[in-house]
């Protein structure tokens, strides 16, 4: 396969000046450039524009997709991740389509519309309860705060962030990493600072029970299928948990 940046174009719905941008800032090398200056691209060319394209629809920005490609054992196993977050995702969508149904069904019937039925799927406030059961009321109210203060682009970072983090526990639940490994726990670690960024956790107090409350975390990932679907399911869960239990055994 050796297609032109104006048949990859045409063919992905993007622009040449995008594909070139890519090429520019080291995302999507072409496979070869023609004597007349054209870029071409061959099949894993293609395979990874198709990569970029699909992070860049779930929000992320070119940093983070270049960061989650640099983390990727191969192609295979990074769309077969991908699979599995779009499935996730797919959950979240048919909630969210399913709580809009039933707020349009309510309102032509002339029917009181339930609250807890409008805002599943949602940001953040579907924990609302359990944060504040587990946590106490000012855990959620400080992070809840912090949040809506957040400027918009200050919320986009964010998601890149965990969206590249999630991404990252995937593709790593889907190869040979052990969770005892370099990689594995690099992540590991990463996860525990992006919890100690958020106000009003335990981990974000100095002299928290930071242990406690990621060993609590990494056990609820798993039994809870909301948490568990950020993962791709059971299966990423339970490894997440077991390299969170062994960076918190180890070193917090």
């Amino acid at each position: 396969m050796d297609l032109s940046i104006q048949q990859v174009a045409s063919l992905t719905g993007t622009t040449s000046r995008t594909l070139r941008h890519y090429g520019d800032i080291g995302l999507l090398v072409p496979s070869r450039i023609a004597s007349n200056g054209y870029r071409h691209y061959d099949q894993a060319s293609l395979v990874r524009l198709q990569r970029i394209l699909l992070l860049r629809e779930l929000g992320l920005g070119l940093p983070a997709i270049a960061a989650v490609l640099k983390h990727e054992t191969s192609p295979t196993e990074a769309l077969a991740a991908h699979v599995l977050w779009l499935r996730a995702e797919q959950q979240r969508l048919g909630r969210l389509i399913e709580s809009v149904e039933k707020t349009i069904a309510a309102q032509e019937k002339g029917e009181e519309i339930m609250a807890e039925n409008m805002f599943d799927g949602f940001d953040h406030t579907q924990y609302k309860d359990e944060v504040e059961q587990r946590w106490g009321k000012d855990a959620y109210a400080r992070g809840d705060t912090w949040w809506r203060g957040m400027l918009p682009l200050e919320k986009q970072e964010l998601k890149e962030l965990v969206a590249a983090l999630n991404s990252d526990w995937i593709a790593a639940s889907t190869s040979t990493v052990a969770p005892d490994s370099t990689q594995a726990q690099e992540l590991a670690q990463r996860h525990v600072a992006w919890l100690a960024s958020v106000p009003g956790t335990p981990a974000s107090k100095p002299g928290g029970d930071m242990k406690g409350y990621v060993l609590g975390l990494a056990q609820m990932y798993v039994s809870d299928e909301r948490f568990a679907a950020n993962y791709g399911g059971l299966a990423g869960a339970t490894f997440v948990r077991d390299v969170l239990t062994t960076y918190a055994e180890r070193d917090l």
